[in-house]
């Protein structure tokens, strides 16, 4: 069973500020609530074919996977997919100016492998909501001050 999670924001500050943040992995830690390391397995900056490993904590485990971008329009798209994952997934982000500011869609999709992953979709699409629920808001904190 896939699972397929979009969560949105407003934040009150340039399209251009936030996706440079959010396109900087070196600040992934810094507003991604589950994130705990995160480590650059290709040159900077980020662009198309950059790796970055993280580590993460998600539903009580540690999760260690890389992300490999697949497209980058700066200001308005970051694709990126997860290798070496147990849970193959792909991540969007979109920027657009908004009446104040920036609109932020941020999405996760992908397929949990397995009886048990089919199992775990729609608790994992809700903890996936609240996480990212989570992560947008403190994104916003740390960019509006």
């Amino acid at each position: 069973m896939p699972v397929d999670v979009s969560v949105t924001t407003e934040i009150a500050r340039p399209r251009a500020e936030v996706a440079a943040l959010c396109c900087d992995p070196d600040q992934d830690t810094s507003w991604y609530v589950n994130i705990k390391e995160v480590t650059w397995l290709s040159d900077k900056p980020a662009r198309v074919g950059t790796q970055v490993a993280r580590v993460a904590e998600f539903m009580g485990k540690r999760i260690a996977y890389t992300y490999v971008i697949d497209e980058l329009v700066s200001g308005e798209r970051l694709v990126m997919r997860a290798v070496d994952s147990p849970f193959p997934m792909k991540t969007t982000y979109t920027w657009e100016d908004c009446e104040g500011g920036t609109r932020m869609v941020l999405r996760n999709e992908g397929s949990p492998e397995g009886f048990f992953g089919s199992l775990m979709a729609p608790l994992m699409a809700m903890q996936m909501r609240s996480a990212t629920t989570k992560d947008l808001a403190k994104l916003k904190r740390l960019l509006e001050g």
